[in-house]
């Protein structure tokens, strides 16, 4: 495993991070989380990333039992807040300073850990100051609660706000955390420059494109049984950006780069975003503890230039380059 700085911090995390959105506390059973929780410790990752959200606080709590017994300060753990949980009442969404506040309690006991390492605000809230979140936040930090903050899926404006606020209050606003891979490029353009310049470093997540990079979906056949394609429960919407022909025909036009270099479709997916020098980790899911020891090869992986040039003449015109589907994807006002 191979480690990166996050942001102008002196903090290092693993470049490889686990990440449970679509898996644990809904998709497959505690056993099967735990195991998968072990694999990536067993292959070195020391980053974990989760979120209030997933699974409606599940999955926080199956990722605090699966790491009940290691050494604390080995590990770094990282969580988020916006997105409505528990019964969805008025206050349960957003980044007030009452929904903040409580989730941080929710969030450390249900990971069972006196303090994460980096707090995420999920989204922007378009419906609370700004002043009023970053205080919020800043008063996380020095309650000891979390090391830093940091953001997901915010524009290149709102992070630099951001920035600015937290640098008055005194607290390290160093990471972003959006959705990036060979397919969904829409960061290049505005986010990871002004990230550079501020000090902030990516989390990306999705580098293989919800599996679509894997290579197993081809074009004009029907998803395979039990992917996410075929997951109702937000797996196939967030996927079905991707699911045309022209993309995944494309797709598979990219296995000869991946059998030149002796990488998986995955492997090389993986590898490709950490060749972005702003990128300080690529999030990676499991359903199967195989999947994370086949992952983590991309750890490390150095792709040469004329293969990276290859990747985009085979991908052409399908790549999503627009900076404006940062905030075109986000809510506009809180979820109900």
């Amino acid at each position: 495993m191979e480690f990166r700085y996050l942001g102008s911090s002196g903090l290092k995390i693993s470049e490889i991070t686990y990440g449970n959105w679509l898996t644990h506390g809904s998709q497959v059973e505690n056993e099967t989380a735990t195991q998968c929780v072990r694999a990536a410790l067993d292959a070195g990752i020391s980053t974990f990333d989760t979120a209030d959200v997933y699974a409606n606080t599940k999955a926080e709590s199956v990722l605090g039992e699966a790491l009940k017994g290691e050494r604390r300060e080995s590990l770094e753990i990282f969580t988020k807040v916006y997105w409505p949980t528990g019964p969805g009442g008025k206050n349960d969404v957003g980044l007030s300073r009452k929904h903040i506040m409580e989730s941080i309690n929710g969030s450390l006991r249900r990971l069972q850990t006196d303090y994460v390492d980096l707090y995420q605000a999920h989204r922007y809230d378009t419906e609370t100051p700004l002043e009023e979140t970053m205080q919020a936040f800043a008063d996380v930090v020095r309650q000891g609660k979390a090391l830093y903050i940091g953001v997901s899926e915010w524009t290149a404006d709102q992070i630099r706000a951001g920035h600015a606020l937290a640098k008055d209050l005194g607290v390290q606003l160093i990471s972003s955390q959006p959705q990036y891979s060979m397919l969904w490029r829409v960061i290049e353009e505005e986010v990871v420059p002004t990230s550079r310049e501020l000090g902030i470093s990516q989390i990306v997540w999705s580098p293989v494109a919800q599996g679509v990079l894997t290579g197993k979906y081809k074009p004009g056949q029907q998803p395979p049984a039990g992917s996410r394609a075929t997951d109702e429960k937000g797996g196939a919407n967030m996927i079905k950006r991707f699911m045309n022909d022209d993309v995944l025909t494309r797709v598979q036009g990219l296995q000869p780069v991946a059998d030149e270099l002796g990488l998986s479709m995955a492997q090389l997916a993986i590898a490709w975003v950490l060749q972005n020098d702003n990128v300080a980790a690529a999030l990676i899911g499991a359903s199967r503890p195989e999947q994370v020891t086949e992952n983590v090869k991309a750890a490390g992986v150095t792709i040469p230039a004329e293969a990276m040039a290859r990747i985009d003449e085979v991908l052409g015109g399908v790549v999503e380059r627009d900076p404006g589907k940062t905030a075109e994807t986000s809510p506009q006002k809180r979820p109900a």
